[in-house]
Protein backbone atom coordinates (compact mmCIF):
# COMPACT_ATOMS: atom_id res chain seq x y z
CA UNK A 1 0.00 0.00 0.00
CA UNK A 2 0.98 3.60 -0.49
CA UNK A 3 2.62 5.60 1.91
CA UNK A 4 0.83 8.68 3.79
CA UNK A 5 2.35 11.72 5.46
CA UNK A 6 0.54 13.59 7.68
CA UNK A 7 2.39 16.84 8.18
CA UNK A 8 1.15 19.07 11.29
CA UNK A 9 3.14 22.63 12.22
CA UNK A 10 2.87 23.54 15.95
CA UNK A 11 3.12 26.82 17.59
CA UNK A 12 2.69 27.12 21.33
CA UNK A 13 0.43 23.65 20.92
CA UNK A 14 1.72 22.28 24.24
CA UNK A 15 -1.69 21.43 25.71
CA UNK A 16 -3.49 20.16 21.72
CA UNK A 17 -0.47 17.77 21.19
CA UNK A 18 -1.71 14.36 23.38
CA UNK A 19 -5.24 15.01 22.27
CA UNK A 20 -4.50 15.88 18.27
CA UNK A 21 -2.47 12.71 18.74
CA UNK A 22 -5.16 10.83 20.19
CA UNK A 23 -7.47 11.64 17.27
CA UNK A 24 -4.99 10.78 14.62
CA UNK A 25 -4.18 7.54 15.85
CA UNK A 26 -7.92 6.75 16.00
CA UNK A 27 -8.02 7.99 12.43
CA UNK A 28 -5.67 5.75 11.33
CA UNK A 29 -8.58 3.24 11.86
CA UNK A 30 -10.63 4.03 8.99
CA UNK A 31 -7.74 4.32 6.06
CA UNK A 32 -7.93 1.03 3.77
CA UNK A 33 -5.59 -1.89 5.76
CA UNK A 34 -2.53 -1.71 5.17
CA UNK A 35 -1.60 2.01 5.10
CA UNK A 36 1.38 3.17 6.21
CA UNK A 37 1.43 6.72 7.79
CA UNK A 38 4.01 8.97 8.97
CA UNK A 39 3.59 12.03 11.14
CA UNK A 40 5.61 15.07 10.43
CA UNK A 41 5.29 17.52 13.38
CA UNK A 42 7.53 20.74 13.05
CA UNK A 43 8.04 23.08 16.09
CA UNK A 44 7.26 26.60 14.66
CA UNK A 45 10.03 28.16 17.55
CA UNK A 46 7.48 27.63 19.96
CA UNK A 47 8.84 28.95 23.79
CA UNK A 48 6.41 26.82 25.83
CA UNK A 49 6.49 22.60 26.30
CA UNK A 50 5.27 22.13 22.36
CA UNK A 51 8.52 20.18 21.38
CA UNK A 52 8.87 18.04 24.78
CA UNK A 53 4.83 17.48 24.20
CA UNK A 54 6.06 16.23 20.89
CA UNK A 55 8.79 13.75 22.09
CA UNK A 56 6.57 12.35 24.45
CA UNK A 57 4.11 11.87 21.82
CA UNK A 58 7.17 10.05 19.57
CA UNK A 59 8.01 7.79 22.27
CA UNK A 60 4.64 6.32 22.25
CA UNK A 61 5.26 5.50 18.15
CA UNK A 62 8.55 6.18 17.50
CA UNK A 63 8.53 4.40 14.38
CA UNK A 64 5.99 6.51 12.63
CA UNK A 65 6.69 10.04 14.10
CA UNK A 66 9.20 12.51 13.06
CA UNK A 67 9.85 15.87 14.60
CA UNK A 68 11.49 19.30 13.54
CA UNK A 69 12.70 21.39 15.45
CA UNK A 70 12.91 24.77 13.90
CA UNK A 71 15.47 27.31 14.85
CA UNK A 72 12.99 30.41 15.21
CA UNK A 73 9.65 31.31 14.12
CA UNK A 74 8.95 31.47 10.76
CA UNK A 75 5.02 31.28 10.18
CA UNK A 76 2.69 28.14 9.35
CA UNK A 77 3.31 28.32 5.82
CA UNK A 78 7.27 28.47 6.28
CA UNK A 79 6.98 25.23 8.70
CA UNK A 80 4.77 23.21 6.54
CA UNK A 81 7.09 23.78 3.53
CA UNK A 82 10.00 22.39 5.86
CA UNK A 83 7.21 19.65 7.05
CA UNK A 84 6.94 18.86 3.03
CA UNK A 85 10.85 18.21 2.75
CA UNK A 86 11.26 15.66 5.44
CA UNK A 87 7.91 13.97 4.29
CA UNK A 88 9.05 10.61 2.24
CA UNK A 89 5.32 9.27 1.91
CA UNK A 90 3.32 9.16 -2.08
CA UNK A 91 0.60 11.46 -1.29
CA UNK A 92 0.52 14.06 1.71
CA UNK A 93 -1.72 15.93 3.88
CA UNK A 94 -1.35 19.06 6.30
CA UNK A 95 -3.85 19.73 9.26
CA UNK A 96 -3.77 21.97 12.21
CA UNK A 97 -2.13 20.86 15.78
CA UNK A 98 -5.59 22.38 17.21
CA UNK A 99 -8.46 19.95 16.09
CA UNK A 100 -10.28 23.05 14.05
CA UNK A 101 -10.14 20.90 10.83
CA UNK A 102 -11.41 17.36 11.57
CA UNK A 103 -8.99 14.37 11.37
CA UNK A 104 -12.29 12.02 10.33
CA UNK A 105 -12.15 13.45 6.96
CA UNK A 106 -8.26 12.36 6.02
CA UNK A 107 -9.30 8.79 4.93
CA UNK A 108 -12.28 10.17 2.52
CA UNK A 109 -9.39 12.49 0.96
CA UNK A 110 -6.85 9.77 0.90
CA UNK A 111 -9.93 7.74 -1.08
CA UNK A 112 -9.87 10.49 -3.42
CA UNK A 113 -6.12 10.30 -4.02
CA UNK A 114 -6.46 5.93 -4.42
CA UNK A 115 -8.59 7.07 -7.62
CA UNK A 116 -6.13 9.35 -8.90
CA UNK A 117 -7.23 12.57 -8.22
CA UNK A 118 -3.66 14.72 -6.92
CA UNK A 119 -5.11 17.54 -5.09
CA UNK A 120 -8.10 17.27 -2.35
CA UNK A 121 -8.88 20.24 -0.54
CA UNK A 122 -11.57 20.45 2.59
CA UNK A 123 -13.05 23.69 2.01
CA UNK A 124 -14.36 25.38 4.83
CA UNK A 125 -18.65 26.12 4.56
CA UNK A 126 -18.56 27.29 7.79
CA UNK A 127 -16.62 28.35 11.06
CA UNK A 128 -17.10 28.43 14.46
CA UNK A 129 -15.31 31.61 15.65
CA UNK A 130 -15.53 34.82 16.39
CA UNK A 131 -17.42 37.27 14.28
CA UNK A 132 -14.67 39.67 13.10
CA UNK A 133 -12.53 36.68 12.63
CA UNK A 134 -14.73 34.86 10.29
CA UNK A 135 -15.76 38.30 8.50
CA UNK A 136 -12.12 38.82 7.58
CA UNK A 137 -11.40 35.21 6.71
CA UNK A 138 -14.47 35.20 4.41
CA UNK A 139 -13.33 39.11 2.67
CA UNK A 140 -9.90 37.39 2.28
CA UNK A 141 -10.97 34.58 0.55
CA UNK A 142 -13.48 36.00 -1.06
CA UNK A 143 -11.22 38.95 -2.93
CA UNK A 144 -8.42 36.28 -3.49
CA UNK A 145 -11.03 34.22 -5.56
CA UNK A 146 -12.17 37.13 -7.61
CA UNK A 147 -8.80 38.65 -8.27
CA UNK A 148 -6.19 35.95 -8.03
CA UNK A 149 -7.15 32.57 -8.29
CA UNK A 150 -10.74 31.68 -10.06
CA UNK A 151 -9.79 27.56 -9.03
CA UNK A 152 -10.11 28.01 -5.33
CA UNK A 153 -13.28 27.33 -3.69
CA UNK A 154 -15.33 30.04 -1.70
CA UNK A 155 -14.34 29.73 1.80
CA UNK A 156 -10.78 28.95 1.04
CA UNK A 157 -8.51 25.75 2.64
CA UNK A 158 -5.80 24.82 4.80
CA UNK A 159 -6.65 21.58 5.21
CA UNK A 160 -5.53 19.28 1.85
CA UNK A 161 -4.55 16.21 0.92
CA UNK A 162 -2.04 16.14 -2.32
CA UNK A 163 0.26 13.66 -4.53
CA UNK A 164 3.51 13.65 -4.02
CA UNK A 165 4.33 15.12 -7.11
CA UNK A 166 2.96 18.24 -6.14
CA UNK A 167 5.17 18.29 -3.33
CA UNK A 168 8.14 18.16 -5.25
CA UNK A 169 7.22 21.15 -7.62
CA UNK A 170 6.57 23.73 -4.90
CA UNK A 171 9.74 22.49 -3.09
CA UNK A 172 11.51 23.49 -6.26
CA UNK A 173 9.73 27.13 -6.15
CA UNK A 174 10.95 28.27 -2.80
CA UNK A 175 9.01 31.11 -2.55
CA UNK A 176 9.38 33.26 -0.25
CA UNK A 177 6.16 35.47 1.92
CA UNK A 178 3.26 33.63 0.32
CA UNK A 179 0.51 31.27 0.60
CA UNK A 180 2.47 28.12 0.33
CA UNK A 181 -1.43 25.89 0.26
CA UNK A 182 -1.93 28.09 -2.21
CA UNK A 183 0.60 27.61 -4.72
CA UNK A 184 -0.44 24.16 -4.75
CA UNK A 185 -3.82 25.26 -6.18
CA UNK A 186 -2.12 27.89 -8.47
CA UNK A 187 -0.25 24.43 -10.10
CA UNK A 188 -3.48 23.62 -11.55
CA UNK A 189 -3.86 20.11 -11.01
CA UNK A 190 -7.15 18.50 -11.40
CA UNK A 191 -8.88 18.97 -7.60
CA UNK A 192 -11.59 17.30 -5.39
CA UNK A 193 -13.21 19.84 -3.26
CA UNK A 194 -15.05 18.50 0.38
CA UNK A 195 -17.20 20.68 2.34
CA UNK A 196 -17.01 20.82 5.44
CA UNK A 197 -17.64 23.08 8.79
CA UNK A 198 -14.63 24.09 11.06
CA UNK A 199 -14.56 23.65 14.70
CA UNK A 200 -14.52 25.79 17.57
CA UNK A 201 -10.99 25.62 19.19
CA UNK A 202 -11.73 23.81 22.47
CA UNK A 203 -7.45 23.95 23.71
CA UNK A 204 -5.18 26.50 24.25
CA UNK A 205 -5.80 30.53 22.30
CA UNK A 206 -4.56 30.84 18.80
CA UNK A 207 -1.70 32.56 18.12
CA UNK A 208 -2.95 33.71 14.73
CA UNK A 209 -3.38 37.46 15.18
CA UNK A 210 -4.61 40.42 13.16
CA UNK A 211 -1.23 41.53 11.95
CA UNK A 212 -0.50 38.11 10.61
CA UNK A 213 -3.76 37.83 8.96
CA UNK A 214 -3.02 41.31 7.43
CA UNK A 215 0.52 40.72 6.27
CA UNK A 216 -1.05 37.26 4.74
CA UNK A 217 -3.15 39.40 3.09
CA UNK A 218 -0.73 41.51 1.50
CA UNK A 219 1.67 38.50 0.38
CA UNK A 220 -1.23 36.66 -1.11
CA UNK A 221 -2.05 39.48 -3.47
CA UNK A 222 1.51 40.30 -4.26
CA UNK A 223 2.20 36.56 -5.10
CA UNK A 224 -0.99 35.77 -7.36
CA UNK A 225 -2.42 38.75 -8.71
CA UNK A 226 -0.71 42.09 -10.76
CA UNK A 227 -4.59 43.64 -9.25
CA UNK A 228 -3.20 46.34 -7.49
CA UNK A 229 -0.91 47.61 -10.35
CA UNK A 230 -3.12 47.38 -12.67
CA UNK A 231 -5.41 49.32 -10.06
CA UNK A 232 -2.50 51.99 -9.72
CA UNK A 233 -2.65 52.11 -13.47
CA UNK A 234 -6.59 52.64 -13.95
CA UNK A 235 -6.84 55.11 -10.90
CA UNK A 236 -3.36 57.30 -12.39
CA UNK A 237 -5.62 57.94 -15.90
CA UNK A 238 -9.06 58.32 -14.56
CA UNK A 239 -6.91 61.42 -11.68
CA UNK A 240 -5.48 62.29 -15.04
CA UNK A 241 -7.94 62.50 -17.18
CA UNK A 242 -9.97 64.53 -14.50
CA UNK A 243 -6.88 67.04 -14.42
CA UNK A 244 -6.96 67.39 -18.09
CA UNK A 245 -10.83 68.41 -17.36
CA UNK A 246 -10.10 70.80 -14.54
CA UNK A 247 -7.00 72.46 -16.47
CA UNK A 248 -9.40 73.28 -19.46
CA UNK A 249 -11.70 74.79 -17.13
CA UNK A 250 -9.53 76.64 -15.39
CA UNK A 251 -8.02 77.85 -18.64
CA UNK A 252 -11.46 78.92 -19.91
CA UNK A 253 -12.09 80.89 -16.94
CA UNK A 254 -8.82 82.40 -17.38
CA UNK A 255 -9.45 83.34 -20.46
CA UNK A 256 -13.01 85.10 -19.85
CA UNK A 257 -11.78 86.89 -17.01
CA UNK A 258 -13.80 84.84 -14.37
CA UNK A 259 -11.26 83.47 -12.10
CA UNK A 260 -11.77 83.62 -8.86
CA UNK A 261 -9.20 85.44 -6.10
CA UNK A 262 -10.02 82.62 -3.68
CA UNK A 263 -9.13 79.18 -5.01
CA UNK A 264 -7.07 78.01 -2.01
CA UNK A 265 -8.93 75.41 -0.39
CA UNK A 266 -9.89 73.62 -3.73
CA UNK A 267 -6.17 73.74 -4.60
CA UNK A 268 -5.32 72.23 -1.46
CA UNK A 269 -8.02 69.40 -1.80
CA UNK A 270 -6.23 68.12 -5.32
CA UNK A 271 -3.14 68.71 -4.10
CA UNK A 272 -3.72 66.42 -1.04
CA UNK A 273 -5.79 64.17 -3.20
CA UNK A 274 -2.89 63.37 -6.07
CA UNK A 275 -0.33 63.26 -3.02
CA UNK A 276 -2.20 60.44 -1.25
CA UNK A 277 -2.42 58.34 -4.52
CA UNK A 278 1.29 58.83 -5.12
CA UNK A 279 1.77 57.55 -1.39
CA UNK A 280 -0.33 54.62 -1.84
CA UNK A 281 0.98 53.72 -5.33
CA UNK A 282 4.80 54.31 -3.83
CA UNK A 283 3.65 51.87 -1.11
CA UNK A 284 2.02 48.99 -3.70
CA UNK A 285 5.22 49.47 -5.52
CA UNK A 286 7.38 48.75 -2.53
CA UNK A 287 5.67 45.74 -1.60
CA UNK A 288 6.47 44.16 -4.99
CA UNK A 289 10.27 45.34 -5.16
CA UNK A 290 10.58 44.49 -1.29
CA UNK A 291 9.71 40.66 -2.28
CA UNK A 292 12.36 41.19 -5.40
CA UNK A 293 14.94 42.08 -2.69
CA UNK A 294 14.08 38.86 -0.49
CA UNK A 295 14.65 36.63 -3.79
CA UNK A 296 17.63 37.56 -4.55
CA UNK A 297 19.06 37.29 -1.56
CA UNK A 298 17.91 33.75 -1.95
CA UNK A 299 17.86 33.38 2.60
CA UNK A 300 16.50 30.02 3.47
CA UNK A 301 12.79 30.02 4.57
CA UNK A 302 13.28 28.18 7.41
CA UNK A 303 16.59 27.03 9.83
CA UNK A 304 16.39 23.41 10.93
CA UNK A 305 17.60 23.29 14.68
CA UNK A 306 17.16 19.69 14.86
CA UNK A 307 15.24 16.57 13.42
CA UNK A 308 14.17 13.82 16.04
CA UNK A 309 13.77 11.07 13.84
Amino acid sequence: MPKLSIIIPCYYNEENIPVTGQKLMEMETLLPVGTETEYVFVDDGSKDNTLQALLDFKGKYPDKVRVVKLAGNVGSYNALVAGMEFATGDCLTVISADLQDPPELIPKMYDYWLKGIKFVVASRTDRQEPFFSKAFSNLYHSLIKRLALSNIPKGGFDFVLFDRKLKDELLKMREKDTNSLYLLAWMNFEMVSIPYSRNKREIGKSRWTMKKKIKLFIDSFVSFSFFPLRLITVLGFIIGFVALIYSGIIIAQKISGKVPVSGWSSMMLIILLTSSFQMIAIGILGEYLWRVLEAARNRPLYVVEKVYE
